[in-house]
């Protein structure tokens, strides 16, 4: 300290710490308000961004009333730097933390968007994390003047020990990574595994995939085993699909008919059922001629994969009810066996038994 403090000093620090705090109110205030206004767009980046800003600018606003008031006090040389030096830190920190929330807010908000019905991918979302996080921490130490280079020279060899204690790990993060990256599976995808599980793709971490059944169970596979594993996607290249029903009808029946009532059918039910496509152009194939009936195959279009349980179910019903209003009837299965009168075949486990006796003699 060059001189005394004096009354003055003390006036001067504490408006340069309210104005500080002050301007840090108003600012929080005004961020507010354009967080109302960003809610009301369609882009959700908007969203993200001002609400992290909302921690990062007060706290920038109060820190550089508290560097006012510092520069405002008679300090040492060694005082001043050191205040200077950790209000700078606080405010990397702080800097860092909100850029932390900028970028996987705006990675989450991307991976929802692309993956279109449930969850997101958090491998992309911690990974981001974490590199946003270790780069200001690493600022932040050289900022505070300690050397980061024995440190990353640390890391260099400590991580390849880790790389091979975590081989599973790491095979399940990269695993995961490329799943992403290739796009053969994304959050909201239904799937099927060669192995028999099915369902809905709900997210995507650093070491596992999570699958959501239909009947609301989570079955959990390692990124590895899907990688590595034959499978079914039921949303790619789109989620459109088409499902068959088999039907047949009595040898009696006019096909003619049987194929214009069940075309509109067909077409009222692509038109009320939700989850149905409207475009869809009924298409029933006749293919094969049965042992009491007619068979043939409609395909019914669907939006997507659940919808077809709801779909098949209201056309069996529909299909029905115009069929007996038609007069079509749709056999039972059914066989004929025709009994010839003669020598009666030999009881069941009773061999025939041969007359030897007069059988020729070989000799």
């Amino acid at each position: 300290m060059t001189r005394a403090l004096t009354l003055h000093d003390w006036i001067v620090a504490a408006i340069a710490v309210f104005a500080g705090v002050a301007a840090g109110l108003l600012l929080r205030t005004t961020l507010r308000w354009l967080g109302e206004r960003a809610s009301r767009t369609r882009w959700s980046g908007d969203d993200v961004i001002v609400d992290a800003l909302r921690t990062l600018v007060p706290c920038a606003a109060i820190t550089a009333g508290l560097a006012a008031a510092a520069e405002a006090l008679p300090l040492t040389h060694r005082t001043g730097r050191n205040v200077t030096m950790t209000l700078t830190a606080l405010l990397i920190l702080a800097a860092t933390l909100t850029a932390a929330r900028i970028v996987t807010g705006l990675v989450r908000s991307v991976a929802q968007s692309r993956s279109g019905v449930a969850g997101s991918a958090t491998i992309f979302v911690n990974i981001t994390r974490v590199v946003v996080l270790a780069m200001g921490f690493l600022v932040v130490l050289q900022t505070l003047g300690i050397s980061i280079a024995p440190l990353l020279t640390a890391l260099g060899v400590g991580g390849l020990a880790v790389a091979l204690a975590l081989q599973d790990t790491l095979a399940n993060l990269f695993a995961g990574v490329h799943i992403l990256a290739a796009k053969t599976v994304q959050p909201g995808d239904y799937i099927r595994l060669s192995s028999g599980e099915e369902g809905y793709v709900v997210d995507i971490n650093w070491r596992n995939t999570t699958v959501r059944q239909l009947s609301n169970n989570l079955v959990i596979i390692p990124n590895a085993k899907l990688a590595g594993t034959n499978m079914t996607n039921f949303s790619r290249p789109e989620q459109e699909l088409s499902i068959m029903v088999q039907v047949g009808v009595s040898y009696d029946s006019d096909l003619e008919h049987v194929e214009r009532v069940t075309t509109e059918v067909v077409d009222e039910v692509m038109t009320d059922i939700t989850g149905a496509m409207p475009d869809h152009e009924a298409a029933i194939r006749f293919h094969t001629f049965g042992d009491s009936r007619i068979s043939f195959t409609v395909i019914l279009g669907v939006g997507e994969f659940s919808d077809q349980y709801r779909i098949k179910h209201e056309f069996i019903k529909r299909l029905h009810q115009r069929y007996r209003a038609e007069g079509i009837r749709v056999p039972a299965p059914a066989r004929t066996v025709t009994v010839q009168q003669g020598e009666l075949p030999p009881p069941l486990g009773i061999p025939h038994q041969r007359d030897v006796s007069s059988a020729p003699r070989v000799h």
